[in-house]
């Protein structure tokens, strides 16, 4: 297409509103169809995780979240406001010899060093001292999504509209791209399915931790993601379900790993409980690319929305304004199913 054509993006979550902001950018007449529904941007904690989100039989994925993640830094930093963006690292932890033996296999694909508990409460004291072992990932960071939205909204102002689409065919633009996450299965028929995550909100005091704890605790997957204003985001569980109940099951066994894991977060207040859908796909990576001449596809990101919202939004806008696929594209082809 030319600078001059028109583009019509459907859904405002992060990744629609990345892609509509580079558009902008590179000269492009675009507007946000937003439905007003909160996607999975906002119960998401942030994490900026790429060694742990993907396995070595995933190459092509790999190379995608790493790569997005290289762009995390400047991104932040062109969206000109605080969004959250911290660099501290991650502590991987695990909290028995069986979980151990599970988190091995992960730590020694990523070469990281293993850490003995004593180096490990070091780094981060307030940590249990059952805890077996651990390793520090400098490379993964954080970044909060709703603060990364707001800014993107503002960055947006005047192009968004408040607008439910329920056919491609009431859009008038010359490309429309859908980026309406496990609202995209209605509107183009692609395998998107929603995958339900419970996570909850604590408030605590400032610096109770200092990284991003990525733990196994009996068994159980846990993540604990603290802001600088004390909020401390614990999540998630991960079920085949679309409901949006939030169960005394999920939240005890969320809570029973993560004071497992740091005894001090007993005494947090639980400001927040909340249900999001994770837009999952039959491989869980992402559609990109074209469905047909008028209809680009970006969805189904599964857990990996916010890490791979910079490179979305360059690899799509190229896609529109060059009218070139950057080979990046070809292994998430949304005809591949």
């Amino acid at each position: 297409m030319t600078r001059g054509g028109s583009v019509a993006v459907v859904g405002g979550g992060i990744i629609g509103l990345s892609i509509a902001w580079r558009l902008q950018q590179g000269g492009a007449d675009v507007v946000v169809f937003d439905d007003g529904e909160l996607g999975a941007w906002f119960v998401a904690a942030g994490m900026l995780a790429p060694g742990g989100e993907a396995t070595h039989e995933e190459p092509h994925l790999v190379r995608l979240l790493e790569a997005s993640n290289e762009r995390w830094p400047g991104f932040a930093a062109e969206l000109g406001v605080d969004v959250g963006y911290d660099d501290t690292g991650t502590l991987s932890l695990a909290m028995t010899a069986d979980d151990l033996a599970e988190s091995a296999r992960v730590w020694t694909r990523q070469k990281l060093p293993l850490l003995r508990p004593s180096e490990l409460r070091e780094r981060e004291p307030a940590l249990s001292p059952r805890v077996r072992a651990g390793v520090y990932s400098p490379t993964e960071r954080q970044v909060d999504p709703r603060r990364v939205v707001l800014a993107l909204r503002e960055r947006l102002a005047g192009h968004v509209v408040s607008k439910r689409v329920d056919k491609l065919s009431e859009v008038d633009a010359e490309t429309v791209i859908v980026a309406a996450g496990c609202g995209t299965a209605a509107l183009t028929g692609l395998p998107v399915r929603p995958v339900k995550g419970q996570v909850l909100r604590l408030r605590g005091e400032p610096g109770l931790l200092r990284h991003v704890l990525d733990a196994t605790v009996d068994g159980r997957h846990v993540y604990l993601v603290p802001r600088k204003d004390g909020e401390i985001v614990v999540g998630a569980t991960q079920e085949e379900r679309a409901d949006r109940t939030v169960t005394a099951g999920g939240v005890h066994d969320l809570l029973r790993a993560a004071i497992e894991l740091v005894p001090d977060l007993a005494e947090c207040e639980l400001a927040e409980t909340t249900v999001g859908h994770r837009p999952g796909t039959p491989d869980n990576a992402p559609l990109l690319g074209r469905l047909d001449d008028r209809v680009i596809v970006a969805a189904g990101h599964h857990r990996n929305g916010v890490l791979l919202a910079p490179i979305t939004a360059d690899l799509i806008a190229g896609l529109v304004l060059d009218g070139v696929a950057d080979p990046l594209l070809e292994h998430f082809a949304p005809g591949r199913f």
